[in-house]
C-alpha cells in the first residue's frame, strides 16, 4: 500500500513539472500551492498507513501497547485551566524555535487534539498551562519565576476545588528549560505532587520515574535528514560527538579520544553546519551527560538515523515505558567512556545493522507534528500521562 502511494506521488510530481513548463508565472504559483497541499495529503496518508505497524522487538509489549493506546484514544480526557495570565502571556500556544520547541509543540498540539474536555468532572488529568519558558523571556531570575508560580498555584487551589481532591496528584505541567526546572523546584507542592513533564531529566535532578514523564527535546528548525534506510554506505565515521566540555564526563571523553583516528570527538559548537552533516555520516552518535538536563542530542541522533550511544548513570529516556532502548541504542555507564572505542568496534558489524534498522522503526515516535499524528511524540507523551492517571492521594 505504501509503495503504491509513493509511486503515485512520484508520477504526479512528473506531470506537475511538465505542466509548469507551459503555463504563466501566475498559474505556476497556483499550481505550486496546490502541489504542496497535495503532497501533504499524500504524506499524511502514507504516515497513517505506516504508524499502525506497531510490532517487533523495539516495544516492550506491542500488543499491550496497541490495546491500551486504543483505550486512551477512546476515553482519555484532559481539562485545561483557564488562562489567568493572558495579560502577561505566560502560556505558550505557538511553536518555539530553538532548543525548546518540544514545549511549544505540546502546548499547540493539546489545543489541536480531541483529548480536551470542558467538563472538569469528566477529566482524568488537569493541565496547568503556564510556560516557564515564556515567563523566562520576561522575568530575569528563577526566584521571581518561582514566586509567580507559587502565586499561580495558590490561586488555582483557592479558585477551583480540583487540586484539593488529590493534593495536585492528577495535575501536570510541561517545562523544558533548565532554569524553568529550577524555578518549579521553588514550589514544593508542585514538584512533589504534580506530574512533571520535563526534557531530558536525570534522577539526581528531582525527577521521580513512576510519577514524572520525560519529554523528548527538539532543536527547531532542522534540516531534513536523508531518506531512511539508504545511507548506510555513507556512514564511515565510527562514532561522533561535538559539544562543550561542561561536565567531568565530557572532559574525560575529549582527553581520552580527541586524537583518535576512528572516533570524531570535538570540543566545539555542536550546531555548526558541519556538525549537523556529520550526524548523517556517523554510525554511532555519542550522547554524554552534560551540566544541563535539557540536551536534545539523543533525539537529533534518532532524527538523522545515527544510533545514539547514551553515556549516563542517571538518565530517564523518553517513552521508556513503551520502547526498549537497548534494541535501537547503546546504553552505557559513564565509566565505559574509557573503553568506548572498543565497545563500539565490537558492535559495528551485524549488531549495528540491527540497531540501525530498529532505529528507523522508531523515528516517527519522536517526531512532533502539527496537527499531531497517531503514535507521534505528542501522543506518546499523552500515553505516558494516561499510564499515570490512576493517581495516589498524598
Amino acid at each position: 500500500m505504501v509503495a503504491v502511494l509513493r509511486v503515485l506521488r512520484s508520477l504526479r510530481l512528473r506531470r506537475i513539472f511538465i505542466a509548469l513548463l507551459t503555463v504563466s508565472p501566475a498559474a505556476t504559483l497556483i499550481i505550486l500551492s496546490i502541489t504542496r497541499f497535495m503532497f501533504l495529503q499524500f504524506d499524511r496518508i502514507i504516515a497513517r498507513v505506516e504508524v499502525d505497524k506497531i510490532g517487533g522487538e523495539v516495544y516492550h509489549s506491542p500488543e499491550v501497547f496497541r490495546m491500551d493506546y486504543a483505550e486512551m484514544e477512546r476515553k482519555f480526557k484532559i481539562y485545561v485551566y483557564p488562562d489567568d495570565y493572558k495579560d502577561e502571556n505566560y502560556t505558550n500556544y505557538h511553536l518555539i524555535s530553538g532548543k525548546y520547541a518540544s514545549e511549544g509543540y505540546f502546548f499547540k498540539n493539546i489545543r489541536e487534539s480531541s483529548f480536551l474536555t470542558d467538563d472538569p468532572d469528566q477529566a482524568h488529568l488537569f493541565f496547568i498551562p503556564i510556560s516557564c519558558h515564556k515567563m523566562h523571556q520576561k522575568v530575569s531570575s528563577y526566584e521571581e519565576m518561582a514566586s509567580i508560580l507559587k502565586t499561580y498555584v495558590s490561586g488555582l487551589i483557592f479558585k477551583y476545588p480540583y487540586w484539593s481532591r488529590t493534593m495536585g496528584a492528577d495535575h501536570f505541567f510541561v517545562t523544558c528549560h533548565d532554569i524553568d526546572v529550577r524555578a518549579t523546584e521553588g514550589v514544593p507542592q508542585l514538584v512533589k505532587n504534580s506530574i512533571r513533564v520535563v526534557c531530558s531529566p536525570t534522577y539526581d535532578s528531582g525527577f521521580i520515574p513512576h510519577k514524572d514523564v520525560s519529554l523528548p527535546s527538539l532543536m527547531q528548525p532542522l534540516r531534513e535528514a536523508v531518506a531512511p534506510g539508504h545511507d548506510l554506505y555513507k556512514r564511515t565515521i565510527l562514532g561522533y560527538w561535538a559539544g562543550a566540555c561542561n561536565s567531568d564526563l565530557r572532559n574525560t571523553l575529549v582527553s581520552q579520544w580527541e586524537e583518535d583516528d576512528e572516533l570524531d570527538i570535538q570540543n566545539t559548537t555542536f550546531y555548526k553546519a558541519g556538525g549537523m552533516r556529520k550526524l548523517s555520516m556517523a554510525k554511532f552518535c555519542i550522547c554524554p551527560v552534560g551540566s544541563r538536563s535539557t540536551s536534545n542530542r539523543i533525539i537529533m541522533a534518532i532524527r538523522y538515523g545515527c544510533v545514539p550511544v547514551i553515556l549516563a548513570d542517571y538518565f530517564e529516556l523518553p517513552f521508556n515505558d513503551v520502547l526498549d532502548w537497548t534494541k535501537f541504542a547503546v546504553v552505557l555507564s559513564e565509566d565505559d567512556v574509557y573503553d568506548l572505542k572498543y565497545i563500539l568496534k565490537e558492535k559495528a558489524g551485524e549488531e549495528y545493522r540491527r540497531l540501525h534498522s530498529n532505529l528507523l522503526k522508531v523515528q516517527r515516535r519522536f517526531r512532533w507534528n502539527s496537527p499531531p499524528v497517531k503514535y507521534d511524540a505528542f501522543h506518546l507523551v499523552l500515553y505516558h500521562l494516561w499510564l499515570r492517571r490512576n493517581v495516589v492521594r498524598y
